[in-house]
């Protein structure tokens, strides 16, 4: 019976990519990543620097157990690791997954001072007062009017959005985008519920809540209807 590869390499235009075998034991994994490099590494002096991907499939490792594997392709001198890929995550991971993808309902009013704060996405049955801020990890809603600071994607998503019933925002921030509202908010009179989100030249936009159906389709989490 012919024995079964415990590690494939590939070569793509990036670079390699190691898949290795997550049925075997670790040791037998490693021993045999090892015998593999030496085998397909050619190096001199001028080979130029090759970047790796390693894919460990369903297998959990450890943090010394990644980092052994890395200085395994390390030890190769034009060989640089890029990614450590692992379809399992911890339980850490997973529960702050977890919330950061929650929509987090809340009926109140911000008022001057205060700080509301949730990790994932923010729908808020209230205002927002001046002096007053709501963060989210995710997407900002609020049914009601926005007249103190929006802080959306906190945690580095630009693809966050704030909207609001009524847009009257002192700031609005999106990941580490800043933008203060125009002159004109407060003056005239606005019509319908409006959105901000981050644009193609990295800038926020305020716009009309009907175009996130378009720019941003996977706010949707509805499954099924018409």
């Amino acid at each position: 019976m012919r024995k079964r590869q415990n590690v494939m390499i590939k070569g793509t235009k990036e670079g390699l990519i190691l898949h290795l075998n997550d049925q075997c034991s670790y040791l037998e994994l490693k021993e045999e990543l090892e015998e593999k490099l030496v085998v397909h590494h050619i190096e001199n002096e001028e080979s130029p620097l090759i970047t790796v991907r390693i894919q460990v499939g369903n297998r959990y490792i450890s943090p010394d157990q990644e980092e052994e594997l890395k200085e395994l392709v390390r030890n190769k001198r034009n060989l640089v690791v890029e990614e450590v890929q692992s379809n399992v995550i911890t339980k850490e991971s997973a529960e702050k997954m977890q919330k950061e993808n929650e929509i987090y309902s809340v009926t109140t009013i911000v008022r001057s001072g205060q700080v509301l704060e949730v990790p994932g996405d923010l729908l808020l049955v209230g205002d927002v007062n001046p002096g007053g801020t709501a963060i989210a990890g995710g997407n900002i809603f609020i049914m009601g009017a926005l007249k103190g600071v929006a802080h959306a994607g906190f945690n580095g998503n630009k693809d966050a959005v704030v909207a609001a019933s009524l847009m009257m925002p002192s700031q609005i921030r999106i990941s580490d985008c800043i933008n203060r509202a125009p002159d004109q908010y407060g003056k005239e009179e606005q019509h319908g519920m409006e959105c901000a989100y981050i644009d193609d030249t990295n800038h926020i936009v305020i716009d009309r809540i009907q175009v996130l159906k378009h720019l941003r389709p996977n706010i949707t989490r509805f499954k099924g209807g018409y």
